[in-house]
Formats: C-alpha cells, structure tokens, sequence
C-alpha cells in the first residue's frame, strides 16, 4: 500500500527496527493541526512558504560567507555554521510536510513516517540547544579567559563540542521517539497538530504506563533544556561581571558587541519556547497551541540569521563583501 504524503525525511528500510517501533492497531495518523482555519490555509501557506524559503537563504548565505571568507574561520563562526545546519535541517524535518498538508485535504502521515519526523526534528530541536550552550561557552573564554583562549578553543577542542552536540542530541531524540513509539496506539489516530510532535501522541496513546513515560520525557527534556539554559546564563554572568571590569567605555561596549547576536537568538529561542511549553493548557486551546507552536517551528528560525547578520558586525561586512561588493 502506498501511504500519501510522507514526512520528507523519509524513514530508512531499517528506520522501523532502529527505533524499536511497538506493532500498534493505528498504522497512520491524521494530522488536523490547521484545521481550526480553513479560510485562511492558503495565507499561511502563502507566509510560511516564503519564511522557509528565507530561513533558507539566510543560512546558506552564512554558511557561504564564512566558508569563502578566511578571517571567519575561528570557533566562533565555526559553530554559527553547525548551527545554521542544524536550522535547516530541523526545518526541512517539519515545514515541507507542514506546508503540502495546507495544501492537502488528506493529512495522513504513515505510522513510520511520523516515528521518522518526530526521531529528526527532536534531534535537530536538541543539538540547536546544545550549539547555543557552546556558543555561550565560546564566548565566556573569549572575554573572561583571554589569554587561554587558543589552549581551550583549540580546532580539535572546537570539533569535539560540536560532535558532542550532534551526538547529544541524536541520542536524546532516538530516547523520546522510543519511549513514544513503544507506547500502543488503539485509536483515535487524529494528532492535534501539524506535526508529530510529542504531547499530543501521548494523549493518543492507551495502555497502564502511559503516564510513567509521559512524566520521565518530560523529565529528560526539562532537565535537558533548562540545563542548556542554566549553563548559558552562568557563562553570561561571568561574562558581565568581567566587562563591568573594563575600564573604558569602548573596552565594554566592544567586548558586548560579540556576545550581543548570540545573546539575542538565546533569548527568543528560550523565550519562545517558555511561553509554548509553559502557559497553561486550556480544554479548547487546539487553535492556540497550533498558533504558538509556529513560533518555535517556523518564526524563531526565521529570525535566527537575520539577528546574526545585522547585529554581528564581521559577519555583517563580509556579507556586503561577498556578495554586494560595490555598495
């Protein structure tokens, strides 16, 4: 049988042995995120299609300008680049398939598929919190060690933490997307929402445990993410208090200018994300959630290389360099 839509990461022969998938009665979901607006699915189709396709650019044209501009070629841009991919990598694992069912009346998505997408964008989600944390660390070297900075942030230093962050966040994603899809699913198969996402599988889900895994993911994922976040504002106060050090005003204010991009994403990463995974859960939130969710799943990624490009000054100048050489 051939299954309609599948995520555009589509799962591997042996993508269903992998994540040790449980034989469930439900063989595919209903995706019914968007149908709350069936009036205005070709405007959202029409606006997420071009913050996509911008995401796109945005950070391809990192990507371009810091590969062809050698004095780019530090730690710090270094991990702007594995950010960047993880960006688009995690937005090509939701917004193509979340953009052909705003088209679509059928908005099935095969048991395996939704296994696969949830596997990706959960991977993806965690190794961009991971890059923010080893961004924040880049710079805390940076300013409050200066003089170590070469020892500690050496190319093979660099490359471990960015391993290690891909290799965090795989392993993260493989726990979540097992300890979901272990979980027997006996109907209905209708997930509120336009991707599969990990809440609203739980409350299809059946079975006495359901409550136990829901309660240890939610653990794995607070614990992950707020340990990112708790690290990232340990490494900005050492960094305050060491420019507050500074005796001259231009000494501060140019020490601040190269945390300022990566403070900034931080702070619409986390505080999108807060009011998402906080604010309280209503009985008829169905169009909130879905509306909220796109904060975090389209916007947050849509402003992440425009905040890099305008308020980092180096990266600014060799964009005009590369690209718009005559202005």
């Amino acid at each position: 049988e051939t299954l309609p839509l599948s995520s555009p990461l589509s799962p591997t022969p042996g993508m269903t042995a992998m994540l040790g998938l449980n034989h469930s009665s439900v063989s595919e979901f209903i995706l019914i995120g968007f149908s709350p607006f069936p009036h205005l699915q070709l405007m959202f189709f029409l606006l997420f299609l071009l913050m996509y396709l911008f995401t796109l650019l945005g950070n391809l044209l990192i990507l371009t300008t810091i590969w062809g501009e050698r004095s780019l070629h530090t730690p710090m841009y270094l991990f702007l680049c594995a950010l960047s991919i993880s960006e688009i990598l995690y937005t090509f694992a939701i917004v193509p398939r979340m953009l052909a069912d705003l088209l679509s009346t059928h908005r099935s998505i095969a048991f395996v598929a939704c296994a696969s997408q949830m596997y990706f964008s959960f991977t993806f989600g965690f190794t961009h919190s991971f890059l923010l944390t080893v961004m924040g660390y880049d710079r805390y070297v940076a300013i409050c060690h200066p003089l170590r900075y070469n020892v500690l942030m050496s190319p093979r230093g660099c490359a471990c933490l960015v391993a290690w962050s891909w290799a965090g966040g795989s392993v993260l994603g493989l726990v979540v997307t097992m300890a979901i899809f272990h979980l027997p699913f006996c109907g209905p198969n209708e997930i509120h929402h336009f991707a599969c996402h990990a809440l609203p599988l739980l409350k299809l889900a059946c079975g006495s445990n359901v409550s136990t895994v829901a309660l240890g993911l939610g653990l794995v994922c607070i614990t992950a993410l707020l340990g990112c976040c708790l690290l990232i504002l340990l490494s900005y106060a050492s960094i305050i208090a060491t420019i507050l050090r500074i005796p001259s005003a231009e000494g501060r204010q140019k020490a601040f200018s190269t945390c300022a991009s990566h403070l900034t994403v931080v702070v619409v990463h986390y505080g999108f994300a807060s009011v998402v995974f906080l604010k309280s859960k209503g009985p008829q939130s169905l169009e909130g959630d879905t509306l909220m969710a796109v904060t975090y799943t389209v916007l947050t990624p849509f402003l992440s290389p425009i905040i890099f490009s305008l308020r980092n000054k180096e990266l600014k100048s060799a964009v005009k360099k590369t690209f718009f050489p005559k202005l």
